[in-house]
Formats: C-alpha cells, structure tokens, sequence
C-alpha cells in the first residue's frame, strides 16, 4: 500500500499514537482532553497526504527541501495547531517533539510490512519527510510570532502600567522631602526614595521606547524650534553635578532648528552618561557641537576601555551582547542596556544618524549628525 494511502486509511491508529505522545508532555498546565491533545492533527495528516499525491517537479521537489514552498492565503492546519499549542503552554521543543513523535509513529506502522522494496516506497518516504517538514517549518514560523508578538505587547503593557504607581511614589517621597515635619534621617530615606523611583521610571521609559520600536510605530517625535547649544549646556551642567569627578570640555555654538528637546536632551544624557561611565575618568571627556555642510553634527569623545571592533555593528542592537554592557552596574548607573538603541532611534527619527568609532588614537568617539533644514 502506499503510504499516503496508508495515512489516510489508519489516522485512528496514528491519531492514537500522537495522542499518547503529546499526553506525556508536562506544560505545567492542566492535561488537555482527548480532543485537545488530537487537535488539527487529523488535518495535518490528510494535508500531508494530499501533498504526497500532488505533482512534484524537479525544480518544485528542490524549492520545498530549500524551504521556499509557495504560501497560500489561509492558514494551514499547521500554524493553526502551533497556536493552540502556544495557547495551552507547550514550548516550541515540546511541540517539534510532537512531529518528530508523528514522524516516526507513521514510518514505524508503515515500515512493519517490510516495504521499501519498490522505488516508488522510496520516493514516498521522500515525498512523506519533506511534508512533515513543511509542516513543521510552518508551526515553528507561526509559535514564533506568537512568542514575539506578546512579548512585544507585555513590554507595552508592563511599561505604561507601571508608569502610575511610580508616579505616585515619587510625588508622595517629593512632598515628603518639601515636608518640615519630619526627621532627617527620615527626609535622607525621602531622597534616597526619590532618586531610586526616578531611576526605575526611566528604566520604565526605555521599556516603552523599546515597546513602540517593536510595534513598528515608531519613537514618537514633536518637533518644535529649539537650539542644541542649550541642550548641550543644560545636559552637561546636569551630569557635572552628579558626576563631580568627570571633567566635561564643552565646545559649542548656536545651533538653532526643529527638534524634540526633551528627545535630544534624552540622546545627548544617554551618550555622555556611557562616556562617564565606562570611560576613564583621568581624561577629559570632549563634548563638541558645530556645523558641517548641511548638517548639525554633536559629538562625545572618551578615553578607556576600547569597543571591540566585533561587536561594533550590533552596537545599537538592543538583543546584541552589549545591550547586557549596563548588568555588572550597581547603583544609580544600573540601566537595562538600552541607552544606545534609544538614542540611535531618536536621531532616525529627526532624520539623522548616528556612527561610532573606537581606536587607540581617537578613543571612543559617538558621532550624531542632525539635518539643518528638515
């Protein structure tokens, strides 16, 4: 008998053998029932079944191993089955489990009859393999947009919701500190209070950027006439104060067109923040902001440990190794790694770009260059 038509004429003995198979896997969530575990099973193999009997040329026989088998328009029972799996707390290796479980329960039954003696058995187990696998590539393509999707849609959620507690303790530890009714050991807690919230509301702030860059809506931007020279001097004045042994050279000249202050200010904060901290403080760190062509170019310049040139292209890739550059910080530098991607994101959205460059002659030295006329 043929194997497709062997699948078609024993799915009961299949079905009941990947029933027994997906029973076995621990979700951590309550065993599904009969029907649950068989779901769009049945499909699946009459899929693969029909596939098996279809015509197959050379060229489309290498296009499926190579997978590039053409898509249709609804969905395959495949990717309708990875989502319920998903739904019911299977992990992608559990579920690639079940179809390697699938695989050999098919072949085993088929096999025991001593085939393989035609040359069509053969091109039937080719044909049976490169089913399965289409299969598969498909559950594993829809789990894991699933997996991205929520992830991306928990970021969102868990950003903007922690946005209000936070803001409430900080408002309570701000009038605690205003308040004279109360000790100073008490008002020190206050403040100590005040500036950890503060840090975890931009941490909570990076969240939500990184959220809205993986949404595909984009950093949100409100231009407004502003000058780069007084975000410089506001920034570099900032962090003076908080970092007193930092020595900040600041050149700048008036730079005056349309620009998101509170964006710049959070691009020009991230970029001297990383200097100060991963640079070394025995040198002056060089902030410069001048005019070159048609555009306005802001620079930040450090010494200390150097940037791997291996690592330089993944840089500004929140998912790269540097984004866990910030996970040895203690303190009030503790970040989430995403300072860099942010920044990058910030002067795209103006139009602009960002560069890098990290040698022993320059150090390392952060280019941004902002379109004079947008």
């Amino acid at each position: 008998m043929r194997l497709h038509k062997f699948i078609l004429n024993n799915l009961e003995l299949i079905l009941s053998a990947w029933s027994r198979f997906a029973r076995t896997v621990d979700t951590g969530k309550p065993t599904m029932d009969e029907k649950g575990l068989r779901n769009h099973a049945q499909h699946i193999l009459k899929t693969v079944a029909h596939d098996m009997q279809s015509f197959q040329s050379e060229s489309q026989q290498i296009a499926k191993s190579e997978g590039r088998n053409p898509s249709t328009e609804d969905d395959a029972p495949s990717q309708t089955h990875a989502m319920t799996r998903f739904i019911s707390g299977f992990t992608m290796d559990q579920m690639v489990s079940e179809y390697r479980a699938l695989r050999s329960s098919v072949l085993r039954l088929w096999l025991a009859g001593d085939r393989v003696s035609n040359e069509h058995d053969l091109q039937d187990v080719i044909r049976f393999n490169e089913a399965i696998d289409q299969a598969l590539i498909e559950s594993i393509a829809t789990y894991g947009e699933a997996v991205e999707s929520t992830r991306k849609t928990v970021l969102g959620v868990l950003g903007h919701d922690l946005r209000s507690p936070l803001g409430a303790v900080l408002m309570a530890s701000d009038l605690l500190c205003e308040s004279g009714d109360i000790s100073v050991r008490d008002r020190k807690l206050a403040g100590q209070i005040s500036v950890s919230v503060r840090r975890a509301n931009q941490m909570v702030g990076d969240l939500l950027d990184l959220a809205r860059c993986n949404l595909g809506s984009g950093l949100p931007v409100n231009l407004e006439e502003a000058d780069l020279k007084i975000l410089c001097e506001s920034v570099v004045e900032e962090l003076r104060t908080g970092y007193p042994r930092a020595d900040i050279e600041l050149d700048t000249n008036e730079a005056t067109g349309m620009f998101d202050p509170s964006r710049i200010e959070q691009v020009i904060t991230n970029l001297l923040s990383n200097a100060i901290l991963h640079g070394d403080l025995k040198h002056p760190i060089r902030v410069s902001l001048s005019r070159k062509d048609s555009w306005w170019v802001f620079s930040v310049q450090n010494r200390g440990e150097l940037i791997p040139e291996s690592v330089m292209p993944h840089l500004f890739n929140p998912q790269a190794r540097y984004s866990t550059y910030a996970a040895s910080e203690k303190g009030a530098s503790a970040g989430l790694g995403l300072g860099l991607f942010i920044a990058a994101e910030i002067v795209q959205a103006h139009g602009g770009m960002i560069d890098v460059v990290s040698t022993p002659e320059l150090g390392t030295l952060f280019t941004v260059r902002l379109p004079i006329n947008r």
